[in-house]
């Protein structure tokens, strides 16, 4: 069993392109998905937000217009009741301990865009975390958070790196489009991550070294997968 770090965002609201409030959060389906699949896979899952803060789902990630069935919002909404009180008290960043953590995953939403992606926090977490070569597991808009690790220097520590995220054509044609405050696939491109994106809508998950990164809701068994893979790859190679 291994220690998991998940960080997800405290952030109601993102402000749009026009200066308007867009109600916003964790999306559903990535937070219940990897948190289910992990702990099915018999590790232990802490949840922590900046400042310790109640995480507020995304109202859109718990329509049935969106989502797509009725069926699939009850099986989501019934998850997150069963770990309510995880919810309502998660751990705060900086009270995070990395010792003995074996990866640290952040799902999406647009949340992370509103505090995670300038979290100096975060960005301490993750910086020390790359270098202790602990896996970091960011899908959807998740990969926002990584723009928080940037050393006192101004260097972005994932310059360089092969990852996926939620792509600009997703985001224009699904997400927020013309009224996103900015697209955070552009952004880590601008920062020097190297992009590998799959088709738009399907499942892609991108392993470079300790980062393993996946491009969308439709990723998110696929990242966590991934997560026990690799972990169970780490314990071997311990053994």
């Amino acid at each position: 069993m291994s220690r998991i770090l998940m960080v997800v965002t405290a952030a109601d609201s993102l402000t749009l392109a026009d200066g308007s409030a867009h109600p916003t959060g964790f999306w559903a389906e990535e937070l219940v998905v990897a948190h289910r699949d992990l702990v099915a896979a018999g590790h232990d899952v802490t949840i922590a937000t900046p400042g310790g803060e109640r995480p507020t789902v995304d109202p859109g990630s718990l329509s049935a217009a969106i989502v797509g069935d009725q069926a699939r919002v009850d099986e989501l909404a019934g998850y997150l009741a069963s770990i309510a009180d995880e919810l309502a008290h998660p751990l705060s960043l900086d009270a995070v301990d990395l010792s003995g953590v074996g990866a640290i995953v952040l799902p999406g939403g647009h949340g992370p865009m509103a505090d995670l992606a300038t979290d100096p926090v975060l960005g301490a977490i993750l910086i020390r975390a790359n270098g202790a070569g602990t896996l970091i597991a960011p899908f959807c808009h998740g990969p926002a958070g990584l723009l928080s690790a940037v050393d006192a220097g101004g260097a972005f520590a994932f310059a360089g790196r092969r990852l996926t995220v939620f792509s600009d054509e997703e985001e224009r044609t699904g997400g927020l489009g013309a009224a996103a405050p900015w697209f955070v696939a552009s952004a880590l491109a601008e920062r020097g991550a190297i992009l590998d994106e799959g088709a738009a809508w399907s499942s892609h998950v991108v392993r470079d070294g300790n980062l393993v990164s996946g491009q969308n809701p439709q990723s998110s068994h696929a990242v966590a997968a991934a997560v026990v893979a690799a972990l169970a790859e780490d314990a071997a190679a311990r053994s």
